[in-house]
Protein backbone atom coordinates (compact mmCIF):
# COMPACT_ATOMS: atom_id res chain seq x y z
CA UNK A 1 0.00 0.00 0.00
CA UNK A 2 1.27 3.34 -0.62
CA UNK A 3 3.29 5.09 2.37
CA UNK A 4 1.55 8.10 2.04
CA UNK A 5 -1.99 6.69 2.24
CA UNK A 6 -2.60 8.02 6.37
CA UNK A 7 -1.79 11.28 4.52
CA UNK A 8 -4.01 11.23 1.42
CA UNK A 9 -7.03 9.75 3.93
CA UNK A 10 -6.25 11.40 6.93
CA UNK A 11 -9.46 10.21 8.55
CA UNK A 12 -9.32 6.52 8.16
CA UNK A 13 -8.57 5.07 11.96
CA UNK A 14 -5.35 3.12 11.82
CA UNK A 15 -7.62 -0.22 11.87
CA UNK A 16 -9.19 0.71 9.16
CA UNK A 17 -6.20 1.09 7.21
CA UNK A 18 -4.87 -2.63 8.04
CA UNK A 19 -7.86 -4.01 6.92
CA UNK A 20 -7.24 -1.68 3.42
CA UNK A 21 -3.81 -3.03 3.20
CA UNK A 22 -5.25 -6.70 4.08
CA UNK A 23 -7.76 -6.87 1.42
CA UNK A 24 -7.39 -4.08 -1.30
CA UNK A 25 -5.97 -4.04 -4.38
CA UNK A 26 -3.68 -1.22 -5.91
CA UNK A 27 -4.04 -0.97 -9.69
CA UNK A 28 -2.74 1.88 -11.92
CA UNK A 29 -4.31 3.42 -14.77
CA UNK A 30 -3.40 5.79 -17.70
CA UNK A 31 -5.02 8.60 -18.84
CA UNK A 32 -7.31 7.97 -21.27
CA UNK A 33 -8.14 4.53 -19.77
CA UNK A 34 -12.00 4.06 -19.62
CA UNK A 35 -12.65 2.71 -15.54
CA UNK A 36 -16.18 2.37 -15.66
CA UNK A 37 -19.33 2.52 -18.39
CA UNK A 38 -22.43 2.84 -18.62
CA UNK A 39 -24.56 -0.65 -17.52
CA UNK A 40 -21.77 -1.93 -16.20
CA UNK A 41 -21.87 -3.91 -12.62
CA UNK A 42 -19.37 -2.24 -10.57
CA UNK A 43 -17.49 -4.56 -8.30
CA UNK A 44 -15.21 -2.30 -6.31
CA UNK A 45 -15.27 0.99 -4.54
CA UNK A 46 -12.87 3.01 -5.99
CA UNK A 47 -10.33 5.21 -3.92
CA UNK A 48 -7.78 7.59 -5.21
CA UNK A 49 -4.26 7.60 -4.21
CA UNK A 50 -3.01 10.21 -7.41
CA UNK A 51 -4.23 11.16 -10.59
CA UNK A 52 -8.09 12.82 -11.90
CA UNK A 53 -10.65 10.62 -12.86
CA UNK A 54 -13.57 12.47 -14.48
CA UNK A 55 -16.95 11.31 -14.58
CA UNK A 56 -19.47 11.89 -16.91
CA UNK A 57 -22.56 11.08 -18.25
CA UNK A 58 -23.06 9.97 -22.38
CA UNK A 59 -25.82 9.76 -24.35
CA UNK A 60 -26.47 7.53 -27.21
CA UNK A 61 -25.08 9.48 -29.71
CA UNK A 62 -21.64 9.90 -27.74
CA UNK A 63 -22.42 13.61 -26.46
CA UNK A 64 -20.78 13.81 -23.29
CA UNK A 65 -22.10 15.61 -19.43
CA UNK A 66 -19.46 16.59 -17.87
CA UNK A 67 -20.12 16.39 -14.00
CA UNK A 68 -17.27 16.58 -10.95
CA UNK A 69 -13.87 15.10 -11.14
CA UNK A 70 -12.09 12.40 -8.80
CA UNK A 71 -8.51 13.27 -7.32
CA UNK A 72 -6.40 12.04 -4.45
CA UNK A 73 -7.92 11.75 -1.22
CA UNK A 74 -11.36 10.86 -2.95
CA UNK A 75 -14.42 8.09 -4.06
CA UNK A 76 -17.15 8.22 -6.55
CA UNK A 77 -20.16 7.97 -4.49
CA UNK A 78 -22.52 6.91 -7.27
CA UNK A 79 -20.06 4.21 -7.98
CA UNK A 80 -20.42 3.32 -4.21
CA UNK A 81 -24.73 3.57 -4.52
CA UNK A 82 -24.14 1.07 -7.16
CA UNK A 83 -22.51 -1.42 -5.42
CA UNK A 84 -24.36 -1.45 -2.70
CA UNK A 85 -26.71 -2.02 -4.35
CA UNK A 86 -25.51 -4.16 -7.39
CA UNK A 87 -27.04 -1.53 -10.08
CA UNK A 88 -25.94 -1.39 -13.05
CA UNK A 89 -23.46 1.96 -13.69
CA UNK A 90 -25.29 5.20 -14.89
CA UNK A 91 -21.99 7.41 -15.53
CA UNK A 92 -18.55 6.90 -17.42
CA UNK A 93 -15.72 7.19 -15.43
CA UNK A 94 -12.34 8.11 -17.44
CA UNK A 95 -8.42 8.51 -16.33
CA UNK A 96 -7.13 11.94 -17.14
CA UNK A 97 -4.01 12.16 -15.54
CA UNK A 98 -2.50 9.00 -15.08
CA UNK A 99 -3.54 7.23 -11.63
CA UNK A 100 -3.28 4.85 -8.79
CA UNK A 101 -6.37 3.81 -7.46
CA UNK A 102 -7.15 1.42 -4.38
CA UNK A 103 -9.96 -1.21 -5.28
CA UNK A 104 -12.42 -2.06 -2.53
CA UNK A 105 -13.93 -5.49 -3.15
CA UNK A 106 -17.92 -5.09 -3.02
CA UNK A 107 -18.77 -7.05 0.07
CA UNK A 108 -16.53 -4.81 2.56
CA UNK A 109 -18.28 -1.77 2.15
CA UNK A 110 -21.17 -2.63 4.19
CA UNK A 111 -19.36 -4.35 6.18
CA UNK A 112 -16.80 -1.52 7.06
CA UNK A 113 -19.51 0.82 7.57
CA UNK A 114 -21.00 -1.20 10.46
CA UNK A 115 -16.94 -2.06 11.66
CA UNK A 116 -15.46 0.87 11.04
CA UNK A 117 -16.88 4.92 12.46
CA UNK A 118 -14.38 6.34 10.04
CA UNK A 119 -15.32 4.49 7.19
CA UNK A 120 -18.94 5.58 8.27
CA UNK A 121 -18.42 8.98 8.28
CA UNK A 122 -16.35 9.11 5.39
CA UNK A 123 -18.35 7.32 2.86
CA UNK A 124 -21.70 10.23 4.48
CA UNK A 125 -19.20 12.72 3.81
CA UNK A 126 -18.79 11.62 0.11
CA UNK A 127 -22.26 11.36 -0.32
CA UNK A 128 -22.62 14.69 0.90
CA UNK A 129 -20.33 16.70 -0.89
CA UNK A 130 -20.98 14.97 -4.15
CA UNK A 131 -24.71 15.43 -3.95
CA UNK A 132 -23.79 19.46 -3.12
CA UNK A 133 -21.90 19.30 -6.20
CA UNK A 134 -24.63 17.94 -8.52
CA UNK A 135 -26.75 20.20 -7.39
CA UNK A 136 -24.12 23.06 -8.35
CA UNK A 137 -24.57 21.80 -11.74
CA UNK A 138 -28.26 21.14 -12.05
CA UNK A 139 -28.60 25.01 -11.17
CA UNK A 140 -25.85 26.30 -13.87
CA UNK A 141 -28.60 24.18 -16.34
CA UNK A 142 -31.40 25.14 -14.98
CA UNK A 143 -31.04 28.78 -13.78
CA UNK A 144 -27.99 30.11 -16.02
CA UNK A 145 -27.74 31.59 -19.15
CA UNK A 146 -24.99 29.77 -21.62
CA UNK A 147 -21.97 32.19 -20.78
CA UNK A 148 -22.49 32.13 -17.01
CA UNK A 149 -22.53 28.65 -17.08
CA UNK A 150 -19.16 28.04 -19.48
CA UNK A 151 -17.36 30.57 -16.81
CA UNK A 152 -18.56 28.33 -13.93
CA UNK A 153 -17.41 25.33 -15.73
CA UNK A 154 -14.14 26.89 -16.72
CA UNK A 155 -14.14 27.43 -12.86
CA UNK A 156 -14.51 24.14 -11.30
CA UNK A 157 -11.73 22.74 -14.16
CA UNK A 158 -9.89 25.53 -12.64
CA UNK A 159 -9.93 24.98 -9.33
CA UNK A 160 -9.92 20.89 -9.84
CA UNK A 161 -6.11 21.22 -11.42
CA UNK A 162 -5.04 23.92 -8.67
CA UNK A 163 -3.78 26.40 -11.93
CA UNK A 164 -4.36 28.60 -14.25
CA UNK A 165 -3.66 26.66 -17.49
CA UNK A 166 -6.76 24.55 -18.80
CA UNK A 167 -5.84 22.00 -21.34
CA UNK A 168 -9.28 21.69 -22.90
CA UNK A 169 -10.12 22.48 -26.76
CA UNK A 170 -12.87 24.15 -27.87
CA UNK A 171 -14.58 21.37 -28.81
CA UNK A 172 -14.02 19.12 -25.27
CA UNK A 173 -15.84 22.15 -24.02
CA UNK A 174 -18.63 22.52 -26.44
CA UNK A 175 -19.53 18.52 -26.10
CA UNK A 176 -19.41 18.47 -22.08
CA UNK A 177 -21.91 21.47 -22.11
CA UNK A 178 -24.17 20.42 -24.72
CA UNK A 179 -23.52 23.47 -27.03
CA UNK A 180 -21.99 24.10 -30.62
CA UNK A 181 -18.08 24.49 -30.95
CA UNK A 182 -19.08 28.24 -33.00
CA UNK A 183 -20.93 29.28 -29.59
CA UNK A 184 -18.08 28.49 -26.93
CA UNK A 185 -15.40 30.04 -29.37
CA UNK A 186 -17.74 33.00 -29.33
CA UNK A 187 -17.71 33.31 -25.93
CA UNK A 188 -14.57 32.44 -25.10
CA UNK A 189 -13.43 35.43 -27.11
CA UNK A 190 -15.47 38.07 -25.02
CA UNK A 191 -14.09 36.56 -22.04
CA UNK A 192 -10.44 36.98 -23.74
CA UNK A 193 -11.56 40.41 -25.12
CA UNK A 194 -12.65 41.37 -21.20
CA UNK A 195 -9.25 40.41 -20.14
CA UNK A 196 -10.24 37.40 -18.24
CA UNK A 197 -8.12 34.87 -20.18
CA UNK A 198 -6.24 34.22 -22.98
CA UNK A 199 -6.89 31.76 -25.68
CA UNK A 200 -4.20 29.08 -26.85
CA UNK A 201 -4.46 26.53 -29.43
CA UNK A 202 -5.81 23.40 -27.21
CA UNK A 203 -5.06 25.31 -24.04
CA UNK A 204 -6.84 28.73 -21.82
CA UNK A 205 -4.74 30.51 -19.99
CA UNK A 206 -6.68 32.42 -17.18
CA UNK A 207 -5.06 36.22 -16.26
CA UNK A 208 -7.11 36.48 -13.31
Amino acid sequence: MNQNFKTIFPSFSNLLIEDVNSNAINQSFLAGDVLMRTGQYIKNTVLVLSGKIKIYRENDDGGEFFMYYLQPGQACAISMICATKNEQSQIMAKVVEDAELVMIPLQLMDKWMMQHRSWYEFVIDTYRSRFEEVLEVVDSIAFRAMDERLEFYLKRHREACGCNDLKLSHQEIATELNTSREVISRLLKKLEQRGSLKLHRNHIEFLK
